[in-house]
C-alpha cells in the first residue's frame, strides 16, 4: 500500500435544480455524519445573501497535516446528492477505514445557492470581492480554496453516460501514474474552475492540481473509491504548491513576519494619519525587539518635518487624532528636548479634549458616533497623561470612552458600528479592542476608575472570543459567520488579546489557544512580499447591515492591513517572549 502525503480537498459544487435548496443539502449531510470528523463552515454568501457552505474535516485546517486533502466541486442538485452519499461513505464505512489513514475529505456541496447561475462560470473570477452582483459566490470559493490549499481539486458532474475522468496538463509528482490508472478520456472538456487552479495561483497562494470526474448518474458515488485507489497506486503525493506557500507562511515567526512587513509598511507620513502613523509605531516596536536602532533613526527622519515645523500636524478628523499616536511614542523612547518636541506635539491632539476655557469636552471631537473613536480619542489621552503626569486627560480619556460605549456598546458586549444600525462591523470592534488595551497600558494603577476600564476591556474581549471560527479569523460582521473573514480586525483582536495576557490583565490559560489560532490565521494571510487577504477597505457609517456584507476585501498590498498587521505581529514576539520568560 502506498502512503500519500499532504492534504487532498474534494470540493463539489451544486446548483438548485431541484426543490431541495443546496443549503439545506449541506446542512442534511452534516446531520449525517459525526461531528468530530466534519463541521458545517461557511465560505460566504451569494450576492442575494443565501449562504455558501463547506463541509470541513478539522485536520484540513492544518497546513502541517501528513495526510492528503480532497475538496470537491458539481453543478447539479444530482452531484450534490452524490457528494453526501461519498462523504458518508468515507466517513461511516468500515471498507473506507484503509482511506481515512491516508486522505482527508471535504466538501462543498453548493457553490451558489440560489438560481442556477446563467451563462458560463469564469475562473478566475472578475469584479470586485466580494460586492459584485454577478461574481460574488464565484470570488467567494476562489479565494477560499486558495486559502484551503488542497492538494487536489476534484470537480464532480452526473451525466447519463459512462464514469469517465479530465485530468488537465500541469507538471505535479504522480501525475503520469494517475493518468495510466484513470485513463482520462481526451474530450478537452476541462472546467473553468479545473482549468484555472492548475494554472494560476488562487487568492495568490500557489497552484492546485485538479481533475474532473463524470459520475455515471446513479452510481456517482462509486467514483470515489476508484478515484482513492488510484491515487495510491500513482503515489500521488502532496503538498500541493499552495499548500508549500502556506506552510511556509505560517512557519515564520513574528518577528520575521515583522521584518516582510516593514519593508513595506511604515515608509511615509505625508499626513498625520492613524494609518501611516501606526505603520510607524510599529517599526518602532520592531526595531526595539530586535535591538536595532535603525527603524528608529528613520522614523525620527519621516517625522522631522513635523518636529521642524516645517508641516502642520493639523487634526481634522478621529484619523487625525490617533495619528499623534506616533509622537507619543517617540516621546516615550526618547529624553530631553527631543522628548519635550514629541510630546508637544501629541498634545496638539489631546489638548481638543478641552474647551476654549480648559474645561473638558463631552467626548473628543469627531468621533462621528462611531465605535471607531473608542481607539481615535481614547489612547492619545491615556499616552499623554502618562507622559506629561496630568490627570485631566486621564478625566478626559474615561468620559470620552463611558460617552462613547453609551452610543454603540451592544446588550451583548459587541460594539454597534454607530447608530444606524446594529451590525457589529469586524474593524468597528477591532477598534474598541485595540483601543482599550492601548489606554490600559498607559493607565495608573491607583487611579479609582482602573477598574471599570479593566472591566470594559475584559467583558468587550469575552464577547468577541464567542466568535472566533475555526480557522482563527474574526468576520466582517463580527456575529455573521457568513461574512469574509476580514485580516485587520483579526490583526488588532489578536494584538489586544496578546497585550491582555502578557499585562495580566487576562487569564493565560483561557486565552493563550484563542491567541495561537488568531496568530495561525494572521500569519497564514500575509505572504512575504507584505501581500494580504481580504482586508475591508476604509468604511465609514454604513445604513444597514447589507451594506457591511458587500463592503470590498482587499488582495494585495494595503496600508491599513498592513499597519495592523506590524504591530499584531511585534506585539505576538513581546507576547511569546513573556511566555518563555515564565517557563
Amino acid at each position: 500500500m502506498i502512503r500519500i502525503c499532504g492534504l487532498l480537498a474534494v470540493v463539489l459544487v451544486a446548483s438548485t435544480a431541484t426543490g431541495r435548496g443546496p443549503a439545506f443539502l449541506a446542512k442534511e449531510i452534516h446531520s449525517q455524519i459525526d461531528d468530530r470528523q466534519l463541521m458545517l463552515s461557511s465560505i460566504g454568501v451569494s450576492h442575494g445573501g443565501s449562504s455558501i457552505d463547506a463541509l470541513l474535516h478539522r485536520e484540513s485546517l492544518r497546513y502541517d497535516t501528513d495526510k492528503t486533502c480532497i475538496l470537491l466541486v458539481g453543478r447539479s442538485s444530482w452531484e450534490s446528492r452524490s457528494i453526501g452519499e461519498a462523504l458518508i461513505w468515507f466517513y461511516g464505512n468500515p471498507e473506507a477505514a484503509e482511506f481515512r489513514r491516508d486522505f482527508v475529505l471535504s466538501a462543498v456541496p453548493t457553490m451558489i445557492p440560489s438560481r442556477p447561475r446563467q451563462g458560463p462560470w469564469s475562473f478566475p473570477p472578475q469584479g470586485t470581492a466580494y460586492n459584485d452582483p454577478k461574481e460574488a459566490g464565484l470570488i467567494y470559493l476562489w479565494r477560499w480554496i486558495g486559502m484551503q490549499a488542497p492538494d487536489l481539486v476534484v470537480e464532480v458532474r452526473t451525466m447519463e453516460k459512462e464514469q469517465s475522468w479530465f485530468v488537465p496538463e500541469m507538471a505535479y509528482p504522480g501525475r503520469d501514474a494517475l493518468l495510466s490508472v484513470l485513463k482520462p478520456t481526451a474530450d478537452g472538456q476541462a472546467s473553468e474552475l479545473v482549468a484555472a487552479l492548475v494554472r494560476t495561483p488562487a487568492c495568490e497562494t500557489g497552484r492546485i492540481p485538479s481533475i474532473r470526474v463524470n459520475t455515471a448518474g446513479q452510481h456517482a458515488v462509486a467514483f470515489l473509491p476508484k478515484l482513492l485507489i488510484a491515487l495510491k497506486k500513482a503515489g500521488f503525493s502532496g503538498p500541493s504548491p499552495a499548500r508549500q506557500a502556506l506552510q511556509q507562511r505560517i512557519d515564520r515567526s513574528p518577528i520575521e513576519v515583522a521584518r516582510q512587513l516593514s519593508e513595506h509598511y511604515g515608509h511615509d507620513l505625508k499626513r498625520v494619519l492613524y494609518i501611516p502613523a501606526l505603520a510607524l509605531v510599529g517599526r518602532l516596536r520592531l526595531g526595539g525587539l530586535m535591538e536595532d536602532p535603525s527603524h528608529q533613526r528613520d522614523v525620527e527622519r519621516i517625522v522631522a518635518p513635523y518636529v521642524e515645523g516645517k508641516q502642520a500636524t493639523t487634526v481634522t478628523n478621529g484619523s487625525g487624532l490617533s495619528g499623534h499616536l506616533v509622537f507619543a511614542e517617540l516621546a516615550s523612547r526618547t529624553a530631553g528636548a527631543a522628548r519635550s518636541q514629541y510630546v508637544m506635539l501629541s498634545r496638539n491632539a489631546a489638548d481638543l479634549a478641552f474647551d476654549s476655557g480648559g474645561q473638558l469636552q463631552p467626548m473628543m471631537p469627531f468621533h462621528n458616533e462611531m465605535s471607531d473613536s473608542l481607539f481615535m480619542g481614547g489612547p492619545i489621552l491615556a499616552h499623554v497623561g502618562q507622559l506629561t503626569g496630568d490627570d485631566r486627560y486621564y478625566d478626559a480619556c474615561i468620559k470620552h470612552l463611558r460617552a462613547m460605549r453609551k452610543l454603540v456598546l451592544r446588550d451583548d458586549g459587541l460594539y454597534r458600528h454607530s447608530p444606524l444600525d446594529e451590525a457589529a462591523w469586524g474593524r468597528g470592534n477591532g477598534f474598541p479592542a485595540l483601543g482599550l488595551a492601548w489606554c490600559l497600558t498607559h493607565w495608573p494603577q491607583d487611579r479609582d476608575d482602573r477598574g471599570e476600564l479593566l472591566g470594559m476591556f475584559r467583558d468587550h474581549v469575552a464577547a468577541l472570543v464567542q466568535h472566533q471560527d475555526a480557522t482563527g479569523c474574526w468576520h466582517q460582521v463580527v456575529d455573521r459567520a457568513d461574512t469574509y473573514r476580514e485580516l485587520s480586525c483579526t490583526c488588532m483582536i489578536t494584538f489586544a488579546l496578546c497585550r491582555g495576557v502578557r499585562k495580566g490583565w487576562l487569564d493565560a490559560e483561557t486565552y493563550g489557544p484563542v491567541i495561537d489560532k488568531g496568530w495561525h490565521a494572521i500569519r497564514a494571510r500575509i505572504a512575504p512580499d507584505g501581500r494580504l487577504v481580504d482586508v475591508c477597505t476604509g468604511t465609514g457609517k454604513q445604513e444597514t447591515l447589507t451594506d457591511y456584507y458587500h463592503r470590498p476585501a482587499i488582495l494585495g498590498h494595503d496600508a491599513r492591513g498592513g499597519a495592523m498587521a506590524l504591530l499584531a505581529a511585534t506585539e505576538m514576539a513581546d507576547y511569546q517572549r513573556a511566555i518563555e520568560r515564565k517557563r
